[in-house]
């Protein structure tokens, strides 16, 4: 998902230090944005915002949302510190024919293969980053058509299939009917973004816990540490037959692993010193990447970037939504309360 490097001042060591920090807050979208705080020139910043795609969110959604709260940043050239929440989703379009290689089929539409709400809060030197099963059954609300009209409201209806119906206007939207938590923005990438993301930085080292075998991702594994390519991360993070229960909470397990290794990997090399890097990793991360309209700017993300300079690995914990079996369904899971709704109240 991710330009000659200019204007690094002499407190370069300090910046990339801090920069390195910030990359560990959550998700390998939100991971990539961070990147490009080095900043860029010319043509080069000119591609790489165009690799980036706009949906505009807040036009398409209007007013019937939850508020935003009430915040107290600057305005004006200061950097925001108003908390935040962020919808990082990541697709498993087969548009394009990299996207069907690796999705393994010629089917067409996508859906959220992996979800998770990034809640920044006030300050910005904190976060929780909540993962959301693809298998929960919620409430989709009617969410508006790209191509006119409006879908019905669906109840009992997979979380993922909202991406699938109406994209991440819907998305979006049955988020926040789930959570009645307000998302200010929204970052996704497709398969082949974080791909090519992967072997931009030379591929992730993981461990595992036990054999994978999984037919469908056609992933096999012993267990044990492996160095993986973009091809075999992806298959990694999609995998969920071959391990446990066969359950998308499994997947969520190996889905947060990686991301930790993927963030160790881009927080250990040395990118804002090795512009040729530096754009490969850019160019990857930008050509995958889908941003509401609030972000899908090289400028937009490196304010972002600047504005978690203060956030350290230790201020940031990830969970995953309380869930629980649906009574319905041995198959499905639904939101456990009164945990569930806690968890999004401290949000709020």
């Amino acid at each position: 998902m991710f330009l000659p490097v200019t204007g690094l001042n002499g407190d370069e060591g300090a910046d990339v230090g801090r920069r390195s920090r910030a990359l560990k807050i959550a998700g390998v979208t939100l991971a990539g944005a961070l990147v490009l705080g080095a900043g860029a020139a010319g043509w080069a910043y000119w591609h790489l915002s165009g690799n980036i795609k706009g949906v505009d969110i807040d036009n398409a959604l209007g007013d019937n949302r939850p508020p935003k709260p009430v915040t107290t940043s600057p305005s004006g050239p200061a950097l925001p510190s108003e908390a935040l929440n962020i919808l990082v989703l990541g697709s498993d379009s087969r548009s394009g024919e990299e996207n069907r290689r690796l999705g393994g089929g010629d089917s067409t539409g996508a859906r959220s293969d992996t979800a998770m709400v990034v809640h920044l809060d006030a300050g910005r030197t904190s976060a929780t980053v909540v993962s959301i099963p693809r298998d929960t059954l919620v409430t989709r609300p009617s969410c508006p058509r790209p191509s006119g009209g409006s879908t019905a409201v669906a109840y009992h209806s997979m979380f993922n299939s909202a991406y699938e119906i109406g994209g991440p206007v819907c998305a979006v939207k049955t988020v926040e009917e789930l959570t009645n938590v307000r998302m200010d923005h929204y970052l996704e990438i497709d398969f082949s973004g974080f791909a090519e993301l992967v072997d931009a930085l030379g591929g992730v080292t993981v461990t595992t816990d036990e054999d994978i075998d999984d037919e469908d991702s056609h992933l096999r594994l012993k267990a044990g540490t492996h160095h993986l390519d973009g091809t075999r991360a992806l298959a990694l993070a999609r995998t969920r037959h071959g391990i446990g229960d066969g359950s998308d909470l499994g997947r969520i397990g190996l889905q947060q692993k990686l991301v930790t290794a993927l963030l160790e990997q881009i927080a250990s090399q040395d990118l804002f010193t090795d512009p040729a890097k530096l754009y490969r990793v850019a160019d990857a991360a930008t050509a995958g990447l889908t941003t509401d309209t609030g972000l899908d700017s090289l400028a937009e993300l490196t304010r972002l970037g600047q504005s978690l300079k203060g956030l350290s690995p230790s201020g940031v914990r990830t969970v995953m939504m309380p869930v629980v079996q649906a009574p319905w369904d041995p198959n499905r899971v639904v939101a456990e309360q009164p945990e569930a709704e806690k968890l999004w109240t401290s949000m709020r």
